[in-house]
């Protein structure tokens, strides 16, 4: 997700939510007073306007702030494919003959008088105190392991990975940093109010202030004038949690607004734009349908967002809440939909594939319930939509639903509101053949509104 003001903002990511921020004028409230007053003259018919270069120039010295996010909607696509379908039947019917299977309890005690012989077991007595002692098949005893240590055991090993993440995505930044002497690249740990550790960074150009995924875009903002934070949202990059694992995608919407107020507090009077992709996409849009977040945004701008994301088979609708409880970290290995392409430049897929802080495995079921969940929401709540937005869609996507971005132009209630479709694009706009063209419609977009 991403936002933009004329000071620093935060918001959280999908995979990592770069905001940026540019520079401030003396003359900022002003041409910020000016460019508020021409956007109430935008027609709403209008899909799109450019500005030319001669207006791009006057606006170069606008402070800006921006927020990036991302998603995994991408598998959601295969979650019940014939493949996928075969797979889950099979688990349901061993789950199901697991329920039917009697549990054997404890045995009673028998009475003395029985004549059954006994289990073997020696008591032996020392000092006056009884020792039991049980063995196992292989003659050795038998230990008893409360179930408070398997719960500490198993989060030792989720802690681990998490700090494996975490100290990737702090290397990165570190190494990256000095690179590039026209910005200044930053990290720093985000408590939320559920007590999980968000990883978070900031891109910051020399001009105003002497991992990630989407670390060229903001770059390509700082370029321009922002400054960016990112955010690695609950379960993903260098935050806590499992990784992938989402119990709910309203503590992603939350830690969001709580990272946009940390923000807007450090840096006051900036106007703020939210950017988010696929998943990360419909957090931001839901995250707008709060008045406190409408009323402290600016605007915002979506790529390939997760509106229009439905399950491969019907009665996944079905299963998805009851499988989501019982088995809510479990990855359905078939789920993820081979050969599902989601950028035709082969240099990004390897990039992202290879990339460890990038989840590319199975889905998690709790996760793709969450997704499905936020889907229904949006498609049922469109015209809540009220902020300026921007909407980018490839027409050969086929991991969201261009149509569903199209439907959101058209029902949403902003009065200024534009959408552009590219012409064969796929999933992953950003690191397309053609992202070179896109950023630039995303920076002139954005330039134009303060």
């Amino acid at each position: 997700m991403s936002c933009l003001s004329k000071t620093s903002v935060s918001i959280p990511i999908e995979i990592q939510i770069p905001v940026l921020l540019a520079k401030p004028s003396p003359l900022h409230v002003t041409k910020r007073n000016l460019i508020s007053v021409g956007l109430t003259r935008y027609k709403p018919e209008l899909v799109f306007r450019w500005k030319t270069k001669k207006m791009a120039n006057a606006l170069d010295t606008s402070p800006l702030s921006l927020m990036l996010t991302s998603g995994a909607s991408g598998r959601m696509n295969a979650l019940l494919s014939p493949r996928v379908w075969r797979s889950l039947v099979m688990l349901i019917n061993a789950f199901v003959l697991l329920l039917l299977v009697p549990v054997c309890g404890r045995r009673r005690r028998r009475s003395p008088s029985s004549s059954w012989p006994r289990r073997e077991e020696k008591r032996e007595e020392s000092g006056g105190t009884q020792h039991h002692h049980r063995k196992g098949g292989d003659g050795g005893p038998l230990v008893r392991v409360p179930a408070k240590i398997l719960l500490w055991l198993k989060r030792g090993v989720v802690e681990q990975e998490v700090a494996k993440r975490r100290a990737l995505a702090m290397r990165r930044v570190l190494q990256d940093d000095g690179d590039d002497k026209s910005l200044v690249r930053e990290y720093s740990l985000f408590v939320t109010t559920r007590g999980d550790t968000i990883f978070t960074q900031s891109w910051t150009p020399v001009s105003i202030r002497k991992s990630g995924r989407y670390n060229d875009f903001a770059k390509q903002l700082n370029a321009n004038g922002f400054k960016a934070y990112g955010m690695d949202w609950i379960g993903h990059g260098g935050s806590d949690g499992l990784h992938a694992y989402v119990h709910s995608l309203d503590d992603a919407i939350t830690d969001m607004k709580s990272f946009i107020r940390k923000i807007l507090a450090e840096n006051p009077g900036l106007p703020c734009f939210c950017f988010g992709h696929s998943t990360g996409a419909a957090i931001v849009l839901k995250a707008m349908h709060d008045p406190k977040v409408e009323a402290r945004v600016s605007g915002a701008v979506l790529t390939s967002p997760a509106v229009g994301v439905e399950p491969s088979h019907p009665i996944f609708a079905v299963l998805a809440p009851i499988l989501s409880f019982l088995l809510p970290k479990y990855q359905l290995r078939a789920a993820i939909k081979k050969g599902t392409p989601v950028s035709r430049d082969p240099n990004a897929l390897i990039a992202k594939y290879s990339d460890p802080l990038v989840y590319t495995g199975s889905i998690r079921v709790r996760t793709g319930y969450e997704i499905l969940q936020m889907t229904s929401y949006l498609q049922q709540n469109l015209s809540k939509l009220r902020v300026p937005f921007l909407v980018l869609h490839g027409t050969a996507d086929t991991v969201t639903d261009p149509e569903a971005s199209q439907k959101l132009y058209e029902e949403a209630s902003s009065a200024d509101k534009a959408i552009k479709l590219y012409e064969g694009c796929l999933h992953d706009l950003l690191f397309e053949l053609e992202r070179e063209a896109i950023v630039e419609d995303i920076i002139e977009w954005l330039n134009f509104r303060v």
